[in-house]
């Protein structure tokens, strides 16, 4: 299994590297995790918009997710070190709304753990 972590921001290059190669491992036949870290934690904001003509990474993946059944984790202490929140953890923390993309979900770092020890390879971008 290769596990791509994902640190950068949804609007650099190297998110984009990120998705071509998760969409061509898939494509053959690969088995893949992902986790999204750090800036990554931006990709899981359902209020971001994007122009006609720039990418959205977000919804790459999340069609990806759907098309082969991707989990798509999230560190909950950057997403809401970025403003990013479930409503489990806005209610928890006192904040005034959700705002994560489905089929994102926000978890601790010990996902991260268990992802990185049943992985083979590990590609961060």
């Amino acid at each position: 299994m290769t596990l791509l972590l994902i640190t950068s921001s949804p609007h650099s290059h190297q998110a984009k590297l990120a998705i071509n190669d998760a969409k061509q491992r898939l494509e053959r036949g690969e088995t893949v995790s992902v986790f999204f870290y750090g800036d990554g934690a931006y990709t899981a904001n359902r209020l971001m918009w994007q122009t006609a003509n720039v990418a959205n990474i977000a919804k790459d993946w999340v069609e990806l997710a759907a098309k082969y059944r991707l989990a798509l984790p999230v560190c909950v202490s950057t997403a809401l070190a970025r403003g990013i929140t479930d409503g489990e953890n806005a209610k928890r923390h006192g904040l005034d709304g959700e705002n994560l993309l489905p089929p994102f979900t926000l978890v601790g770092l010990s996902e991260l753990a268990l992802l990185i020890d049943a992985s083979d390879t590990v590609m961060q971008y």
